[in-house]
């Protein structure tokens, strides 16, 4: 399996009313919702492979029981699953070899 490398968006969003599994919106104060959800976008593959990439995590995902969709947002496609399941999912998705980017922190100057 080549390597795929993938970061969490930094919003947090929700299904848009109507259109559950298809469309998100961001969420202004994130407050604990049931209905919270998380992206990940991908930073190793770009245009049409990233989408088959995309599927094949969401499929991975799928085998364990966690729900997601992937989806277009700010021009990629992005994994969308929910906050509650964002700990299994990262954890499944870092046991088949991915790589999860985490925001790197710069100390304050002195």
């Amino acid at each position: 399996m080549p390597l795929f490398v993938v970061h969490r968006l930094p919003h947090h969003y929700r299904w848009l009313k109507g259109f559950s599994g298809v469309k998100v919106e961001p969420v202004t104060l994130p407050g604990g919702n049931d209905n919270e959800l998380i992206g990940l976008a991908l930073l190793s593959h770009e245009g049409d492979s990233a989408w088959g990439v995309m599927r094949e995590l969401a499929q991975t995902l799928a085998e364990i029981q966690l729900t997601c969709s992937v989806l277009e947002c700010e021009g990629q496609p992005c994994l969308f699953l929910r906050r509650d399941d964002e700990c299994a999912g990262l954890c499944r998705l870092k046991n088949i070899g991915v790589a999860i980017a985490e925001p790197a922190e710069v100390p304050p100057a002195m």
